[in-house]
């Protein structure tokens, strides 16, 4: 295992390499001039501002010279600096990073519990009306579009229910604790400020579940096929004909050889859900990675759209990479090659 794992670690810098190649090339293709992100509306006509914009951002140098200054401010732990905000991406993102994690943290446990739960319902009641229940309750989850989930189960659980409150991560009214962690949730424990903890809390179920709905889908019918394969076995006869009961069987017996195939779609998930939170955060005006990629793209703003691209692609290699090493403990089984 200590091989493989340092192949992968000698092979993720070329693989971030690929990643901000791609992410810069796309920016220069791009139609949109960034400039308007810089420069006034009412001076772009003058020709001064312009050339001064352009030397100040470095955006009058040719490409491969940009490339290769990037790369050397990367290499030194700087992202650039964001044209709408005038402060350094990388301080940007680490600003907004913890209420993206405190969401995918969230929507994970949302998406694992909803998925397991429906997936054995599914398979211990096969061909019944639970089966087919729950496997569609799990599929339109997953089938359909966020934007349309999140602003249905938004009209209908904040404004005709009035259950839970709308977008937004807390109530503008409330005094914010310190941010020790950064996730609201525990930061207001910590802080012992309950009337904060409830309304950061409120805010947080809705799009959380609606994230972790996308994944749910697929979870459950991992989870329903193995449960399917496992109960037939001879190890799982063997325990009903002892006398267990049906809760010992399913849960001890069946549930737990199951979960050791369903890690690796877990781990996956959770990948997805970090790159795939923009539309969530969006519609939730949720100020996480996602909107902030939402606002850099609106506004052409380069070196924070290369920023969360290098960041969101990390994550994604980082859990892929920690996924298959815990599948590996979980079933030593396995040999890596």
């Amino acid at each position: 295992m200590f091989r493989y794992i340092l192949r992968r670690l000698i092979a993720m810098p070329f693989l971030v390499l690929g990643i901000v190649t791609i992410a810069f090339l796309i920016t220069t293709v791009t139609k949109g001039d960034p400039l308007t992100a810089i420069v006034a509306e009412q001076q772009m006509s003058n020709p001064e501002v312009v050339a001064a914009a352009k030397a100040r951002w470095g955006l009058d140098r040719p490409l491969p010279e940009r490339y290769m200054i990037y790369l050397g401010n990367l290499l030194s732990g700087d992202l650039g600096t964001s044209f709408i905000t005038k402060r350094n991406v990388g301080t940007d993102i680490l600003y907004r990073l913890p209420a993206t994690l405190e969401l995918v943290f969230t929507a994970m446990i949302f998406g694992t519990t909803l998925g397991i739960v429906l997936g054995v319902l599914a398979a211990y009641f096969r061909n019944s009306l639970i089966d087919h229940g729950a496997r569609l309750f799990a599929l339109f989850g997953s089938s359909l579009p966020v934007f349309w989930s999140g602003l249905g189960l938004l009209f209908i659980f904040s404004v005709m229910l009035n259950w839970l409150p709308g977008p937004g991560r807390v109530d503008a009214r409330l005094a914010l604790p310190p941010g020790i962690t950064g996730f609201l949730t525990i930061d207001s424990l910590l802080a012992g400020d309950w009337t904060v903890f409830k309304d950061a809390l409120r805010h947080l179920l809705l799009p959380a579940f609606v994230l972790g709905w996308t994944v749910s889908g697929t979870i459950s019918r991992l989870v329903r096929a193995n449960m399917l394969d496992v109960m037939s076995r001879e190890f799982v006869l063997t325990a009903r004909a002892k006398g267990a009961s049906e809760f010992r069987v399913v849960i001890v017996h069946a549930l737990r050889n199951t979960m050791v195939p369903t890690l690796t779609v877990i781990g996956y998930s959770f990948a997805y859900l970090i790159t795939g939170a923009v539309l969530t955060e969006t519609i939730f005006s949720w100020p996480g990675m996602g909107s902030y990629a939402v606002e850099a793209a609106r506004a052409l703003d380069f070196p924070a759209i290369i920023g969360v691209t290098i960041v969101g692609g990390l994550a994604f290699l980082v859990t892929n990479l920690i996924t298959d090493i815990l599948y590996v403990v979980a079933n030593p089984r396995v040999r890596l090659s």
